[in-house]
């Protein structure tokens, strides 16, 4: 560093956030290194930082190990630390580990945000398991959370990937009654749907987003 530029966490924090932004996840794990070996301890914005980077360059060997490292550190994973590699597990397919770490937040008394339950529930419709995505849909709202948009939108499209037409009418109904809008992944849906043997209901519901 040049004269009078002494670089601390926030420094290095940023940095690696750049690094990340730009696809090289890499460089800043040895950033990281670099960091620790000068001293500066990472912080846990730095860590989530990097996770996140890891996952999205689909390295969830190494961000499950990074995982596991900020877990037996002094820092207390937060919610953000747990979405981020909820979101990571789901994307990559692993469900199962996703929905193994989503339970265990009950035990660690984190509270799964809206944006968390909404990635866990997209996971779980992907895999077809809509009955669970259900489950966990209703039982955000028996905890006090309330779905946005994002959320009706992502069990709406699940259903109608798996041809469940009216499960996906009754959360389009309940959608529109709480001033939320069909985003335009659902919309497609909906517009190619087939009109062969669905309920006059059913299909004027489909025309309002047509």
């Amino acid at each position: 560093p040049r004269k009078g530029l002494i670089p601390n966490t926030v420094t290095y924090s940023t940095l690696i956030n750049g690094l990340c932004l730009v696809g090289r996840p890499k460089s800043a794990q040895e950033l990281l290194v670099e960091m620790q070996t000068l001293g500066h301890l990472p912080n846990l914005v730095t860590y989530n930082t990097l996770l996140d980077g890891l996952c999205k360059d689909h390295r969830l060997e190494e961000a499950t190990t990074l995982f596991q490292v900020i877990e037996e550190s002094k820092l207390n994973p937060n919610i953000r630390t747990y979405t981020i590699l909820i979101d990571g597990l789901c994307k990559a397919g692993k469900v199962k580990a996703a929905r193994e770490l989503f339970c265990s937040l009950s035990t660690k008394k984190i509270q799964p945000d809206v944006h968390t339950n909404t990635i866990m529930i997209n996971g779980l419709c992907k895999e077809g398991l809509l009955g669970e995505a259900n489950e966990l849909f209703t039982e955000m709202e028996k905890c006090g959370l309330s779905p946005d948009g994002c959320t009706y939108n992502v069990i709406i499209q699940g259903f109608l990937h798996n041809n469940e037409i009216f499960r996906a009418m009754h959360y389009l109904r309940l959608m529109v009654e709480r001033g939320f809008s069909a985003d335009a992944s659902t919309v497609d849906m909906l517009m190619h749907l087939s009109d062969d043997g669905l309920d006059q209901s059913v299909l004027e519901m489909i025309r309002k987003f047509m």
